[in-house]
């Protein structure tokens, strides 16, 4: 039997016990890869240095409290500190996490786990500082890029300069979407190494719950609910959602779950629109507790403004739930049928509440919305990953042979 692959995981977005939602879908993936046994891995999750871990500091005192080390789900996760100064960081951002991460990941190999790839995942600064240390060490490297790493950085031109070196020296780069493998090629990128790995669902911990039960069950008591879910930052758009609700029903209820630093601000927006009873914050939610919000909801809506493949929508369908989401880039691949729900025309409040009136006049059976979810398992994905390891390591040996 041929030996399992080594790789390890390099990437800023992972869970930690102190973020444990924190790039919950980089692990997420790599949980399901290491299903298949044939992968070995081990994850270097840098964080931003920080002198003081109290919860007064919010997201910087979270950093402070993320351990050096931690055995997470079975894997062991080194969480380094690079330093992030304000104002110049997205320019060196990639050399202090390479200069960081470099003496941690020499020591993994002094101890044994001489590894045969690196994963890097988010192209910038992660998949940058991945090519300068996989150069140190001489092995190969795949990135996969997720969003505003190419949605929004390559406007930048130093950052630019630095994706298009990159692309050339990584062995593959991989995209969530159609939509930013696209972006890469557009760049300059070498079509050959490019390939689409779109994200999956987890079919069994998302699962329909009975919805009069769940509603019982978190004392939601309108007779439709509207669920938007994700962190409370302007370009998630929970404040069109708030915007949207006059134009709805009056029996409509929103419920708003995330944490982040826009909460007084949408606080502030549904008391201004006299919202207080129809408009109903979570809090922060733990991933295995969204199964139940979901299957109370009528609907998940989604107003983000970048999104290279927004995990709540097939989650949310995969409980029964259509969506409502924002018409942007890998979302019409997920939100792809009339079962799956409604992309709006625009991002806007009156476009949301559009969307909501033409999802309701034809509004799919919680059956065939969790069928449309079904179509996105992750076994294609984990199969593309290991052909591409398998690819890549073998060629990687032969190259190491005659040389």
């Amino acid at each position: 039997m041929p030996r399992r692959i080594r790789t390890l995981l390099f990437s800023t977005l992972f869970p930690s016990v102190a973020r444990p939602v924190h790039g919950i879908f980089v692990e997420t993936r790599l949980r399901e890869l290491l299903k298949s046994g044939e992968i070995e891995t081990k994850v270097v999750a840098p964080v931003p240095w920080f002198p003081f871990n109290h919860k007064i500091f919010g997201e910087y005192g979270q950093f402070a409290a993320t351990p050096r080390f931690e055995h997470r789900n079975g894997i062991d996760v080194y969480h380094p500190r690079y330093f992030l100064p304000p104002k110049i960081g997205m320019n060196i951002a990639p050399h202090a996490l390479a200069h960081a991460a470099l003496p941690v990941i020499r020591k993994i190999i002094e101890d044994g786990f001489d590894f045969d790839l690196i994963d890097a995942h988010y192209y910038y600064p992660d998949g940058i500082a991945a090519n300068f240390i996989a150069q140190r060490l001489g092995k190969p490297f795949v990135i996969t890029a997720r969003g505003t790493d190419l949605n929004l950085i390559p406007r930048y031109s130093y950052p630019r300069k630095l994706i298009l070196q990159t692309t050339k020296a990584a062995n593959a780069s991989i995209g969530v979407c159609r939509a930013l493998i696209d972006t890469l090629e557009d760049l300059g990128a070498e079509p050959n190494k490019l390939k689409v790995f779109r994200n999956g669902v987890d079919l069994v911990k998302f699962q329909p719950d009975d919805r009069d039960q769940a509603r019982s069950k978190l004392q939601l008591t309108a007779p439709t609910i509207l669920l938007s879910v994700g962190h409370l930052i302007e370009r998630k758009g929970h404040h069109i959602a708030i915007q949207a609700m006059p134009m709805l029903p009056a029996d409509v209820q929103l419920v708003i779950a995330g944490a982040g630093p826009e909460r007084l601000a949408l606080e502030t927006l549904s008391k201004q629109l006299n919202l207080q009873d129809r408009v109903f914050f979570t809090g922060q939610l733990p991933n295995a507790e969204l199964k139940g919000w979901y299957s109370a909801a009528d609907a998940l809506v989604l107003c983000s403004d970048r999104e290279g493949w927004a995990n709540v929508l097939l989650e949310s369908m995969a409980c029964g739930t259509p969506v409502i989401a924002t018409n942007i880039w890998g979302t019409p691949e997920v939100v792809s049928s009339p079962d799956a729900g409604v992309l709006m025309r625009e991002r806007s409040a009156e476009a949301l509440a559009e969307g909501f009136a033409e999802l309701f006049r034809n509004y799919p059976s919680r059956s065939a919305v969790r069928a449309h979810a079904e179509r996105f398992s992750w076994q294609e994905t984990t199969e593309a990953q290991l052909e591409l390891f398998r690819s890549i390591c073998s060629n990687h040996q032969r190259v190491s042979c005659a040389t």
